[in-house]
C-alpha cells in the first residue's frame, strides 16, 4: 500500500477516557478527566525524542507501540502489577503533545494517572 506523508503524519486520536475517575486525557472534554497537552517549540522528531527519554527513566514502564506522531507505553505498578497505558499523540501543526493516563482495572486511581503526567511534564520541560 503506498501512502503519501501526510497521511503518515495525520495524529492518532487518543483512547477515550472511560466514566472512571482513573484516566485523564488532553482530548477529554469532560473536565474531570481534562489535563493540559505537553507543548514543544522544535521539530517533531526532538519532541518524540524526549518522551522517548522521558518515558525511559520512568521505572517498570515500556513502549509497546511506536509510530511517527504516536506512542503506546505500559507502566506496571511496583506492588499488585496492574498495567495502566500511556499514550502520546504528536500535533506537529499545533506543537502539541496531546497525552492520556489509565488504569486498565479498578475504579479510583487516588490521582496516579493525573501525578504520572504532571511528573512527565516536568522532566518534559526540564530538557528541552
Amino acid at each position: 500500500m503506498n501512502h503519501s506523508a501526510g497521511e503518515n503524519m495525520r495524529m492518532k486520536q487518543l483512547s477515550p477516557c472511560p466514566q472512571s475517575p482513573n484516566c485523564v486525557s488532553s482530548q477529554s472534554t469532560d473536565p474531570d478527566h481534562f489535563i493540559e497537552p505537553l507543548a514543544y517549540q522544535t521539530t517533531i522528531e526532538e519532541a518524540k525524542a524526549r518522551v522517548l527519554k522521558v518515558i525511559a527513566s520512568l521505572p517498570r514502564t515500556q513502549i509497546v507501540e511506536e509510530e511517527p506522531t504516536y506512542l503506546h507505553a505500559e507502566c506496571t505498578s511496583l506492588i499488585f502489577r496492574f498495567t495502566d497505558d500511556l499514550e502520546f499523540a504528536f500535533d506537529d501543526i499545533q506543537k502539541l503533545i496531546h497525552v492520556r493516563s489509565a488504569s486498565r482495572v479498578g475504579h479510583s486511581d487516588l490521582g496516579a494517572n493525573r501525578k504520572r503526567v504532571e511528573a512527565i511534564r516536568q522532566h518534559f520541560n526540564r530538557h528541552q
